[in-house]
C-alpha cells in the first residue's frame, strides 16, 4: 500500500532555529545509530521511521559506521526514502557523518580529505540522494590540521553535496577553530552535535557558551545516557536491553546508576512525566539546543518521548533537586 503521511504532521511541534541561521529543525529528530542496521527488523526500522514523520520529525540522522554493520543504517533508510518518502524529499533534514573507522587501510578512517571526501560519495550512493542537508565532520582528528578536514566540508558544499556543514565531537577550542576556518572560506559552520544530558554535562564546561557567541546551534545525542535515563533499568536489567549487549553499556554500569534513575524518576513523577520525558525536556531547556536525537526501537517509544514536549518548563526547586541527586552519585 503507498504511505500516505499524516496530513496534520506540522500542526503540533514547534520548529526551532538551529543558532543565527534560516534552518529550523524539529525540537526532536530521529537517530538511526540502533534499530536500522542489516541485523534488524527491517519492516520495523520502516515503521520508526513512517511514523517519525507522520508526528512532525523531520530530521534524520545517519553516520557512515551505523549498523551494523558499518553502512546499513545508510542502506536501509535509503530503502525506505525510495519506497516511500521520496515525494517528500524537499520536507526532509538528512544528515550524515564521516570520522571513525570505516574501512580497513590508512584512508578509512579520521578527518583526512581523502577519507572524508570519499565516505561522502559512498554515503551519498547508499541512502540514495544527490546531497545531504547537513555533512558533519564526526570527531575532531588529532593528526590532521583543521585546515584540511576543513578542505574536505568546504568541498562538499562548494561540489553541491551538503547544503550545511556541521562538526560533532569537538570540544570548545576545536569548534572555534573549524568555524574560523570555514568562515574565512566563506561557509557556515551551522551546527554542532555533542553528548550530553542530566549526567553527562561537559557541553556545559564552555562549549556551549561558544556555540553562541559564534552563532551555531546544538543538536545533542544520547539525551537517555544509553537507557539509564529512560528508566530502563529501575528494577533491573530488561532482556535484550543494551546492557545485555555489553557494547557501550553494560549491565554492571547500569546496575551502578540505580539508585539515581529511581531518584530522579520520582522528580519526573511529580512533574507528571516518566523519567525519560523529563531528560528529553531537560537537554531542550537550553536555547542553544534546538533538538534532541532520539533512538527508539518501537513507535510506543516515539510516542511517549514526544509527549515530553507538552512539559518543557522546570521550577528553580526541581532543577535544583535535580542537580543534588546527580551530584550526590557523583560524590
Amino acid at each position: 500500500m503507498e504511505y500516505v503521511p499524516e496530513q496534520n504532521r506540522y500542526q503540533t511541534l514547534e520548529y526551532n532555529r538551529c543558532g543565527k541561521s534560516g534552518l529550523k529543525l524539529p525540537p526532536l529528530s530521529l537517530g538511526l545509530w540502533h534499530n536500522f542496521g542489516s541485523e534488524d527488523d527491517f519492516s520495523n526500522a520502516r515503521e520508526l521511521a513512517l511514523y517519525a514523520f507522520d508526528n512532525g520529525i523531520t530530521h534524520f540522522d545517519l553516520a557512515n559506521n551505523y549498523g551494523p554493520v558499518p553502512g546499513a543504517a545508510e542502506t536501509n533508510f535509503g530503502r525506505i526514502l525510495a519506497d516511500d518518502l521520496a515525494s517528500y524529499r524537499d520536507e526532509l533534514i538528512i544528515s550524515s557523518k564521516a570520522g571513525y573507522l570505516m574501512w580497513d587501510g590508512p584512508y578509512g578512517d579520521w578527518g583526512s580529505k581523502k577519507y572524508l571526501v570519499a565516505s561522502l560519495d559512498q554515503s551519498l550512493k547508499r541512502v540514495g540522494v544527490d546531497y545531504f542537508d547537513i555533512f558533519y565532520s564526526h570527531r575532531p582528528d588529532p593528526e590532521t590540521p583543521i585546515e584540511e578536514t576543513v578542505d574536505a566540508l568546504e568541498y562538499a558544499v562548494n561540489s553541491g553535496k551538503a547544503l550545511y556543514v556541521g562538526i560533532s565531537n569537538y570540544d570548545a577550542d576545536q569548534t572555534a577553530a573549524a568555524y574560523a576556518e570555514l568562515k574565512s572560506r566563506g561557509i557556515r559552520c551551522l551546527i554542532h552535535q555533542p553528548r550530553y544530558n542530566m549526567i553527562d554535562r561537559r557541553p556545559e564546561a564552555g562549549l556551549f557558551d561558544q556555540l553562541d557567541s559564534l552563532g551555531m546551534g546544538a543538536i545533542v545525542f544520547s539525551p537517555l545516557e544509553q537507557g539509564i535515563l529512560a528508566g530502563r533499568y529501575l528494577d533491573g536489567i530488561p532482556d535484550s536491553s543494551r546492557a545485555t549487549k555489553g557494547v557501550f553499556l553494560n549491565e554492571e554500569k547500569a546496575l551502578s546508576y540505580q539508585k539515581l534513575s529511581r531518584s530522579l524518576n520520582e522528580i519526573a513523577q511529580s512533574r507528571g512525566q516518566s523519567l525519560a520525558q523529563m531528560a528529553i525536556a531537560w537537554v531542550l531547556k537550553r536555547r542553544t539546543v534546538c533538538s534532541a536525537l532520539i533512538g527508539a526501537s518501537s513507535t510506543r517509544q516515539i510516542q511517549e518521548n514526544l509527549a515530553a514536549l507538552e512539559r518543557l518548563d522546570f521550577s528553580v526547586e526541581e532543577l535544583a533537586a535535580i542537580d543534588k541527586v546527580i551530584k550526590d552519585h557523583q560524590s
